[in-house]
């Protein structure tokens, strides 16, 4: 009580008390919070990009050699899909940058959506 009392003196209220109090407690979730994901930052993923697909026989792929075409099901200018560890996540198109193939993101799939896909492939 004498506390109190002497923290209305000070001009502070006891709801002033506990908004620090809170404020202390939410300062120190946030930086677990940032612990607990700069734990999953250093998790490697495979990105892979997707320029096309087709089916061919054993027999066709043994016939390939250098100089061989192979027909894909994409039309050119078509968007290529960006997978990480096999799961959709983007669309994008291919750029040159530096003299190196890079893809540009036009289209990135909403967590929603990729939801979707996992509950739809089980």
């Amino acid at each position: 009580m004498a506390e109190e009392n002497e923290n209305i003196e000070n001009g502070e209220s006891e709801e002033s008390t506990q908004d620090s109090e809170a404020q202390n407690s939410v300062e120190a979730l946030e930086k677990k919070g940032e612990m607990d994901l700069d734990f999953i930052l250093d998790i490697p993923l495979e990105l892979s990009v997707e320029l096309g697909k087709t089916k061919m026989l054993v027999n066709d792929l043994l016939q390939l050699g250098q100089g061989s075409i192979i027909e894909l099901n994409k039309l050119a200018g078509e968007s290529l899909e960006v997978y990480i560890n096999h799961k959709l996540i983007a669309r994008g198109e291919v750029v040159v940058v530096n003299e190196k193939f890079g893809v540009r993101l036009t289209d990135v799939i909403t967590p929603i959506d990729r939801v979707k896909s996992l509950t739809a492939e089980e």
